[in-house]
């Protein structure tokens, strides 16, 4: 294959990727923003929010119903959040994956084993939204979280936003954040051939990028779980990191702004606590 054809190819599989990716997103996002006018209208649902206004927020039962919380409904609600966040950033990693699979010897089903290696990012995640849905049964629980899906004291959301504003400064996220910003090292150092090599491969991607972004996923019990602003800020936050020339130097000044925040509001709740 010629050198202008090969990038021919690689430009189209590119374009490809990239509209996948696009498409998948904007359905994560179009649920998302359907998601509390749907459970408002639904009598039977077991996640309402009576008398708030569309997208303001999704209610929850009280700490004495909690029993009735359907967690697969939680996961689900969680997994495409996840999707809708982490989607843009993952996409060069994504692409590039595509375009060295097509450099191999072997240059068949590309989109399999593209598609392979999405899935395995998408499990660790999913495994992720398991989680976030138990802490949040949990919090509610503890009645820590309010019908609106966000903390009942300044003293959670402090605590949240120091811990996350710590992270943000330690050896393991810049690990992390560094291996997700060089998709080519990436691969060099975790490349394997086949379909289940896509798969492990996507295994691996997803586990950096969880220890890269967890903290700043856990932020959304900070703020509201389903506060569709600050579910934008952090999906724009952890694409800035990932591909702008000074992400790592934006997250830590992002760390550090967490952090400040974080000291304000817990000093606020032990002042009017």
């Amino acid at each position: 294959m010629s050198d202008l054809r090969l990038e021919t190819v690689l430009r189209r599989e590119r374009i490809v990727v990239g509209v996948a990716l696009t498409v998948l997103a904007a359905a994560a996002w179009l649920y998302l923003l359907h998601l509390p006018g749907t459970l408002e209208a639904d009598d039977d649902a077991m996640l309402r929010m009576p008398g708030m206004p569309p997208m303001s927020a999704v209610a929850m039962p009280s700490s004495k119903e909690l029993h009735r919380i359907d967690l697969g409904a939680l996961t689900g609600m969680w997994a495409v959040m996840i999707v809708a966040m982490m989607t843009p950033a993952a996409a060069p990693m994504i692409a590039t994956f595509a375009a060295v699979h097509r450099r191999r010897p072997a240059t068949r089903r590309v989109a399999v084993r593209t598609i392979s290696f999405v899935l395995g990012y998408l499990a660790v995640w999913t495994g992720f939204s398991v989680l976030a849905a138990i802490a949040q049964a949990c919090l509610h629980s503890k009645a820590l979280l309010s019908a609106a899906m966000a903390p009942t004291t300044p003293l959670l959301g402090g605590a949240l936003l120091i811990a996350t504003g710590i992270y943000q400064w330690t050896p393991l996220k810049r690990a992390c954040l560094r291996l997700c910003r060089s998709p080519l090292s990436f691969f060099t150092t975790h490349w394997r051939e086949g379909r289940r090599g896509a798969v492990v491969m996507g295994l691996y991607h997803g586990l950096y990028c969880l220890g890269c972004c967890w903290a700043l996923m856990a932020l959304l019990f900070a703020a509201g779980v389903m506060n569709l602003a600050w579910v934008a800020l952090l999906a724009v936050a952890v694409l800035v990191e990932k591909v702008s020339p000074r992400g790592e130097l934006v997250g830590r000044f992002a760390g550090l702004v967490l952090f400040l925040a974080g000291v304000v509001l817990v000093s606020r709740g032990l002042t009017t606590g």
